[in-house]
C-alpha cells in the first residue's frame, strides 16, 4: 500500500502560510472544491471524495490519530464521470454514512510533499502536509521533511491536531 507522512494543523494566519507555500511550490497552486463522504468501517477510514468538475476517488486509509507527524497507508481508486454520485448513494444504502466534510483546498507541490491549505466548512482554516514515502524516502526522512516544512511555513507544534476533519466536526 502507498504511504505518506502527514501532519494537520490549525492555521492562525492562512494568508501568510499561503504566501510561503506559493514561494516554495514547484508548480502553480491548484484550487479544488471537495466533498468527502465518510462511511463506517471496522478499521481505518473509507471516504468517497467528490471534486467539483473532476469526478471523484474512493479512498481507504489507515493512520494513527496523533498530533505529531504520522505514517498513513492508503489506497485510492479514481471514479470518473457521474459515477461518484451513484457510488455514494449505493455505499450509503449498504453501509450508512458517518459524516460529510466540505472544503475548499489549495494544493501546492514541494518535491515529494503535497501542501494543502484547507478552508473546512464548520471548522475554519487548516494546513495538511503529506510527504510521500517509498524506497527512496523512509518514514523517518518523511518526518524530517515535514518538520522542515512546518518551520519554513511558520507552523508551530502547538498548532497540530489529531484525527480527521470529520472527527473535529463531530467533536465540535
Amino acid at each position: 500500500m502507498p504511504a505518506n507522512v502527514e501532519i494537520k494543523a490549525h492555521l492562525r494566519d492562512p494568508d501568510a502560510v499561503r504566501a510561503r507555500a506559493a514561494a516554495l511550490s514547484d508548480a502553480p497552486v491548484r484550487r479544488i472544491v471537495q466533498t468527502d463522504t465518510f462511511f463506517p468501517t471496522a478499521q481505518g477510514r473509507l471516504k468517497l471524495r467528490e471534486e467539483e468538475g473532476r469526478g471523484g476517488e474512493l479512498i481507504y486509509y489507515e493512520r494513527a490519530d496523533a498530533r505529531e507527524a504520522k505514517l498513513s497507508r492508503y489506497e485510492v481508486h479514481p471514479i470518473r464521470g457521474t459515477l461518484p454520485g451513484k457510488l455514494r448513494k449505493g455505499l450509503a444504502t449498504v453501509l450508512g454514512v458517518r459524516g460529510v466534510v466540505r472544503k475548499r483546498r489549495e494544493l501546492y507541490q514541494v518535491g515529494r510533499t503535497r501542501i494543502h491549505i484547507d478552508a473546512v466548512e464548520g471548522l475554519g482554516d487548516f494546513l495538511e502536509l503529506e510527504v510521500q514515502v517509498d524506497e527512496d524516502a523512509s518514514p523517518a526522512v518523511g518526518r524530517q521533511i515535514a518538520a522542515r516544512l512546518m518551520a519554513e511555513l511558520g507552523v508551530e507544534e502547538a498548532d497540530l491536531v489529531a484525527g480527521a476533519y470529520l472527527d473535529l466536526l463531530t467533536d465540535a
